[in-house]
């Protein structure tokens, strides 16, 4: 796909869900986007908003964290899911923070994902809400799908689907377009039932216009 549908398939975007924070994963201080980014992995928005106070009010910084008792931590996250696996990377996270990392949550891709529970979609979230950077796109289920519907990409593994992404979209919307597609396919573009009568995305996408052509097709014979 060419740049030029790229960034009218962003604008699109950008015209119909004005901007938010996603997950409740705010910009501000690293460590809370880097944990609340942790905890949303295979779970809701809700989920994750409804422990983020609790967990922040009793373990405010990774020393805190970090010397943490993991049924403590489990018993607070529980509603996300996956919970001792997550109070397992949380804990992991902030301990390597506290022993390597002077207290600091890293500020590259490379340090970011040396950490428990942190492959290149979380850090590139961590990057982009906490410090501004972006050096890739997070590619998560919804990015991935959609991606692939549009017909952004041909790819299904997340690190080739950001690869094409990162080719034909500008680097200054790189931090947007993950929000964005999430919004879109939570609203609209449902995984089981495609709303395709209320997307906006439809000029420009090639599972609408395969699934077009095959509507006019049957109607013909």
């Amino acid at each position: 796909m060419e740049r030029k549908t790229a960034c009218a398939i962003y604008q699109a975007l950008r015209e119909r869900y004005p901007p938010a924070i996603e997950g409740g994963i705010s910009y501000g201080d690293p460590f809370r986007v880097l944990v609340l980014t942790i905890l949303s992995a295979q779970t809701t928005d809700r989920a994750v908003a409804a422990v983020g106070p609790h967990l922040f009010s009793k373990y405010p910084t990774p020393k805190d964290l970090a010397a943490a008792d993991p049924a403590e931590v489990g018993e607070i996250i529980r509603p996300t899911g996956f919970y001792r696996v997550k109070a397992r990377h949380i804990i992991g996270a902030a301990r390597m923070i506290m022993d390597e990392c002077e207290g600091q949550v890293p500020r590259t891709l490379k340090d970011l994902t040396h950490l428990p529970g942190v492959g290149r979609k979380t850090a590139n979230i961590v990057l982009s809400n906490a410090y501004g950077i972006d050096e890739g796109i997070a590619v998560d289920t919804h990015v991935r799908r959609i991606s692939g519907l549009l017909g952004l990409t041909d790819e299904t593994d997340p690190d080739k689907v950001e690869q094409d992404l990162t080719a034909i979209f500008p680097k200054e919307v790189w931090g947007d377009i993950n929000a964005l597609l999430v919004q879109h396919g939570r609203a609209v573009c449902i995984a089981r039932r495609p709303r395709c009568e209320a997307c906006t995305l439809t000029p420009w996408c090639r599972y609408f216009k395969k699934e077009n052509q095959g509507s006019r097709g049957a109607k013909t014979r």
